[in-house]
């Protein structure tokens, strides 16, 4: 399965955010399905839990799918995907998530979203670096990029480098314009792709992701 993992420093990072224009820019060039296989807090409804970030990325493919193959596990605690499955009454594995991300083709390029950190958890005795390892897929970090933000993404690099995940991308989402100049700082002590996300600089996020894609799928 080829695609691309997207995991965040923490919550509020705007990891939707970025993971929705990743797959607006890869949809040029590839069919890409969104994965976003379990989602808390999730707004009840009359047809059932509305998962509402898996929307969001299902919204952004070209060819939307139904959202329960997007998002098999629509939890509405406010909690972990581990907490949140155990108060729902839901006994969710590691196998359970592997098998709620696999695309209906194979040669579909799936952009799977976890839930909170790499070190988050996501399922019973399973965290997000887990669910990435097990995918095999490369991983996009994201970063707000505040104060502070050095030691979240150093942080998040060594947590992937622990548990062997190839980072393909550290994206600093620039969502209050600064001067602080984070990228330039954290590529001193990181040989990580580095790349800033704002209004301005899209042309060079786009020829970023594109790149990365074509490598995902070697």
């Amino acid at each position: 399965m080829k695609g691309l993992f997207i995991s965040g420093s923490g919550t509020d990072v705007g990891k939707t955010f970025i993971a929705i224009h990743i797959i607006k820019v890869l949809n040029q060039k590839f069919k890409v399905v969104a994965r976003k296989p379990v989602e808390s807090n999730c707004q009840k409804t009359a047809t059932g839990p509305s998962p509402k970030d898996a929307i969001l990325l299902n919204n952004a493919c070209t060819t939307p799918e139904a959202i329960d193959r997007v998002c098999k596990f629509a939890l509405t605690p406010y909690a972990s995907g581990e907490k949140a499955s155990i108060e729902q009454g839901i006994n969710l594995t590691l196998a359970d998530l592997v098998a709620a991300t696999q695309p209906a083709n194979q040669s579909d390029f799936v952009v799977v979203e976890g839930a909170g950190g790499l070190y988050s958890p996501i399922a019973q005795q399973a965290l997000n670096s887990d669910l990435a390892r097990a995918l095999g897929m490369p991983v996009v970090i994201v970063v707000r990029d505040e104060i502070g933000a050095l030691n979240q993404a150093l942080l998040s690099l060594c947590a992937a480098k622990n548990q062997a995940l190839n980072v393909a991308m550290l994206v600093l989402n620039q969502i209050t314009p600064n001067n602080l100049e984070n990228a330039q700082a954290l590529r001193s002590y990181t040989d990580a792709n580095v790349v800033v996300f704002n209004q301005d600089c899209k042309k060079t996020f786009a020829s970023e992701v594109l790149a990365m894609g074509q490598v995902a799928l070697n």
